[in-house]
């Protein structure tokens, strides 16, 4: 017999957390939205800033939605599992060209840098991490099916933020070919090192003792944590980048196969959020 102690978001207060703050990944989350709206209507030093600004709010959304529904322990290990790997999968690419081929990235471009990774960028690793992984959940019935999704929804996302980072002139590849049609500038195997790493942090963060999940291999019950506000800003990255790309930035290409990519997931993902669960 064994005995589980569960930190989640009722275990240590009576009443819970107050109504305003309740709603904060709602107000980090539509910050968000509107900071990407705004972010190819802008240009120059003002793109970088939004750039930086949109990072800080969506992580503040998913560390915020993570601490309210699954405790600060969950939300502790989520947060620097996701962003030490997010630190250590850059700096070993920088240096090594595993698994990406080699990139560096542009010095002073992007904020405070540690051993000449940009601070924003593990940030941004751990702000997608969360939802991909509510998605693998939510979309598959086992452990390892989870995973396998997971790991799709946070790959297929850069295939929108490797080329918008690139225009931007945030970081270059030594030996861009061979590339996918229409998104020149980056090598098709940084794609494939994508899915790998985020199938390896993935892993990690399934392995996260959980109330709403059950050990890997087990049958998936309905999930009871709310995730609206994580799962729009899944979706909204998806949609926003597709009209971004398509409408404003002149790469139909992106936009297409991008969409196409990130939508495997994003539309059963949309459809089942709308189910009731009985």
């Amino acid at each position: 017999m064994s005995i589980r102690v569960y930190n989640g978001p009722h275990s240590d207060r009576h009443d819970g957390p107050s109504p305003w703050i309740r709603r904060l990944p709602l107000i980090f989350a539509i910050a968000t939205v509107l900071l990407q709206i705004a972010w190819p209507l802008a240009s120059g030093s003002t793109r970088t800033t939004l750039t930086i600004a949109i990072v800080c709010t969506f992580f503040l959304s998913s560390l915020s939605h993570a601490w309210l529904n699954r405790g600060w322990g969950w939300t502790l290990a989520w947060a620097v599992i996701s962003i030490a790997f997010g630190f250590v999968i850059e700096l070993v690419g920088t240096r090594t060209g595993l698994p990406f081929s080699t990139y560096s990235y542009q010095p002073d471009t992007l904020g405070w840098t540690v051993s000449n990774v940009p601070v924003v960028i593990p940030l941004a690793w751990a702000m997608m991490s969360y939802p991909a992984l509510l998605v693998g959940r939510r979309l598959a019935a086992t452990g390892r099916g989870a995973v396998i999704v997971a790991a799709w929804a946070l790959a297929s996302w850069d295939l929108f933020l490797d080329p918008q980072m690139v225009g931007e002139g945030y970081w270059t590849w030594e030996s861009p070919s061979p590339s996918l049609p229409g998104i020149p500038g980056i090598p098709i195997v940084n794609y494939l090192g994508w899915l790998l790493a985020a199938a390896v942090l993935m892993f990690l963060l399934n392995r996260l003792p959980d109330p709403d999940w059950r050990a890997p291999s087990a049958p998936a019950p309905r999930r009871r944590t709310p995730e609206a506000v994580p799962g729009a800003l899944y979706l909204w990255t998806w949609l926003g980048g597709i009209i971004a790309n398509v409408f404003f930035l002149g790469r139909p290409a992106v936009g297409i196969i991008g969409g196409i990519a990130m939508g495997l997931v994003a539309v059963p993902y949309a459809l089942r959020l709308t189910e009731r669960a009985p």
